[in-house]
């Protein structure tokens, strides 16, 4: 089921945060006021790790708006809505600015987590434990400062480093360029792995493993354009031979079907009515359905990207006399005609819209395979590049009405055809998963394919007004 992780540590998770995540960077820290007494037993440790899980949650709590930035700011999306978010529209005309309530939010959501990263990293070493459960702690929480550096990174470029314990006047530093950000994400990525079991098992079901921790060092290689340093690390992915792909693609998107083969990390939702639900259920969801905001709507763009008869359009996009969760979908629905499928469900499986039950799924195996195809063929190496590229293409082609005459096999090997087929593969294959924006970012293109866009100033989004505010050493990124 969706969520093994959250259910026991729910009550935990609504009582201990670090002051809602207000102003985060210029709060006295965790660690300094009450750590010290607090970290005395196993369970301590349990449940500061636990905490450091919650700012993962695309809640209302949380206002984890990272679909925003990933999906709404690309092509593939439009923003939809009664206008009730003009921060939402904004980063979808590439007006935003550093008032833009969703960049803020982000900002602090994300350092809150890295600073109760840091207070478990710094105090579990000295509860009453055995050494492997204290590693495995540690390498949670290494794991975790790591994802909330890497998507700050992806959003905002250069951001400050943060890896201690801080007092508030030493939490005033400058950026720290990004280049440095992500080798010492792959750096503790790796640190963390070692650490990290393969998998779980019960409630467990959900931390961050082993996989995980390679798998998001072999993304911050990718960033870093070192193709060797990622075919080593996507290597030893594979070589705990757990993972490969559903043979049905929706199965990523069932409630019934989550945490599967293909899951490398996978960030948990429950249907509790306790904030631990995902919201995109009804953000997503269009608003001529009860209950629906329709604040993300699908491009004609991203429909026609998709070759004739590929599966995958239907699985991610809903449009005219669908079935729709629950009703027929109408072109009326969204102003393209088109919504999208994923991470919604129908209403007879969850108790009200916003606690969705749905995972999001950060990291999939067919992602992980197609940064394989991507390094090979970034390294000249594009026969083996159509390996991987062709496991994920017949996983969808397998599931068309007429396989043998979708989706050929690709066979190409000039380098530069190849290295777009991947690109436009990873779009149809990845649609809606927050992937697109940063994808079209670090491939130098998006100011050829993003209306609005302008090249030098976009590829970032700007540092909250109110955090320049607050140090005055943090310095604007360029055109804001």
């Amino acid at each position: 089921m969706s969520n093994n992780l959250y259910t026991p540590i729910l009550a935990f998770l609504l009582t201990f945060w670090l002051a809602s995540c207000s102003d985060v960077l210029d709060k006295e820290p965790l660690g300094v006021l009450d750590a010290n007494n607090y970290f005395k037993t196993a369970e301590d440790a349990v449940q500061g790790v636990n905490a450091t899980y919650k700012p993962l949650l695309m809640n209302n709590a949380n206002n984890n708006f990272y679909w925003v930035f990933g999906t709404l700011a690309s092509e593939e999306a439009l923003a939809g809505g009664d206008g009730s978010r003009p921060g939402i529209i904004e980063v979808d005309i590439m007006k935003h600015t550093a008032a833009t309530q969703e960049i803020n939010d982000f900002w602090k959501l994300n350092y809150a987590g890295i600073v109760q990263a840091n207070t478990v990293i710094t105090k579990t070493p000295q509860v009453n434990a055995d050494a492997d459960f204290k590693n495995r702690i540690i390498g949670e929480a290494l794991f975790l400062r790591s994802y909330y550096h890497f998507i700050l990174v992806q959003v905002f470029g250069d951001v400050p480093l943060i890896v201690e314990i801080q007092a508030p006047d030493e939490v005033r530093v400058a950026r720290t360029p990004k280049a440095e950000v992500l080798a010492r994400v792959a750096a503790d990525c790796e640190l963390a792995a070692s650490f990290l079991p393969v998998s779980y098992t019960g409630a467990d079901v959900g931390r961050a493993t082993k996989g995980a921790a390679l798998a998001l060092a072999a993304k911050a290689y990718l960033y870093l354009q070192d193709y060797n340093s990622v075919l080593s690390r996507i290597a030893d992915v594979k070589a705990l031979g757990i993972y490969a792909l559903q043979q049905d693609y929706r199965n990523n998107f069932y409630d019934s079907t989550q945490n599967n083969s293909e899951s490398v990390w996978e960030i948990q939702h429950e249907n509790l009515e306790l904030g631990v639900g995902n919201f995109l259920n009804q953000w997503w969801l269009s608003k001529k359905v009860q209950d629906g905001y329709g604040f993300c709507e699908v491009s004609m763009d991203f429909v026609n990207a998709f070759e004739p008869n590929d599966p995958r359009l239907k699985f991610t996009v809903a449009r005219h006399n669908e079935p729709y969760f629950g009703v027929t979908y109408k072109a009326s629905f969204s102003s393209t005609g088109a919504s999208p499928r994923k991470y919604l469900q129908n209403s007879s499986e969850v108790t009200q819209k916003s606690d969705g039950s749905i995972n999001y799924t950060a990291i999939r195996f067919a992602d992980v395979l197609l940064w394989e195809a991507e390094a090979l063929a970034e390294l000249g190496r594009t026969a083996e590049a159509l390996v991987p590229l062709e496991t994920v293409r017949a996983r969808a082609r397998a599931q068309a009405a007429d396989p043998a005459n979708t989706l050929p096999a690709i066979t190409t090997t000039d380098k530069t055809e190849l290295i777009n087929i991947i690109r436009h593969e990873r779009l149809v294959e990845l649609g809606f998963e927050m992937h697109r924006f940063f994808d079209l970012v670090r491939w130098g293109i998006a100011s050829d394919v993003i209306n609005g866009f302008v090249a030098g100033k976009n590829e970032v989004f700007p540092i909250p007004q109110t955090e320049l505010d607050l140090n005055p050493n943090l310095s604007q990124n360029p055109g804001y």
